[in-house]
């Protein structure tokens, strides 16, 4: 079977929430468009211009519910809806002030009590990726596949928040491919890293509550938890679902 790119998701805002795409243009040295496009900054929160660590922000690793939302973005407004099984739908613009209000009172309770508290929404001018470069992550299916037969459950891809999902590989094949180019349609992407995973992929993203030790699976089998690969685009081009991904 060849390798081909089954869905694309991306999260407008980070930790809050997804959404699945038909297609994506990337562009040399950039995220996906709009993927991760904000962020909402805690009350403990040191931030400074431009791209800030994750410890910056409300996220699901410390919010599991947070991991229970989808996201669905109007490009041409810069609204996003927010959806969530315990809320009624949110539609707002995080660019504007006025918004804020009803976005935290919407997601407050989302956040448990003792923890620093989600206070605003900031943007970079680039994507609030989990890396200090701007990055695109790959997950490969089988992988998901495996590690669920090997907890004894069904494991939802969306527990890690990836962008591209790759189905056609071997499981695990991924972890080879760091330092190797990807081709798919025009678009060429290098991958740098393997991504360490944290907490939030405990989380069930249907109901928000933990629900699998996908960590303690991830070590007990391989012994780190490693989960996909951080690459950077070289060339930009379009992308959809079922074109083909090739290894040079």
């Amino acid at each position: 079977m060849k390798a081909r790119l089954n869905t694309i998701c991306r999260h407008p805002i980070k930790s809050h929430g997804r959404e699945s795409l038909a297609s994506v243009r990337l562009s040399a040295g950039a995220g996906l468009p709009w993927d991760r496009h904000w962020a909402v900054a805690h009350d403990a929160a040191r931030l400074v211009e431009g791209w800030n660590p994750c410890v910056n922000f409300a996220r699901g690793s410390k919010a599991p519910a947070l991991m229970a939302i989808n996201a669905a973005l109007d490009e041409s407004t810069a609204a996003v809806t927010l959806t969530h099984p315990e809320r009624e739908p949110l539609t707002f613009r995080p660019d504007d002030a006025a918004d804020l209000p009803r976005f935290l009172d919407w997601v407050r309770e989302l956040n448990p009590a003792g923890r620093a508290m989600p206070e605003r929404i900031v943007s970079a001018g680039r994507i609030m990726s989990d890396t200090d470069y701007p990055s695109v992550s790959i997950l490969n299916l089988a992988s998901n596949t495996d590690l669920g037969a090997r907890m004894g459950m069904d494991l939802s891809p969306l527990r890690w928040r990836g962008n591209l999902w790759v189905e056609g590989w071997q499981p695990w094949a991924e972890w080879d491919l760091v330092g190797r180019r990807l081709r798919i349609g025009d678009a060429l992407l290098e991958v740098r890293e393997r991504i360490e995973r944290c907490n939030a992929t405990k989380a069930n993203p249907a109901t928000g509550r933990i629900e699998g030790d996908t960590l303690g699976a991830l070590r007990g089998a391989f012994g780190h938890q490693d989960f996909g690969v951080y690459a950077v685009v070289v060339e930009g081009g379009e992308i959809a679902p079922g074109m083909e991904v090739t290894i040079q």
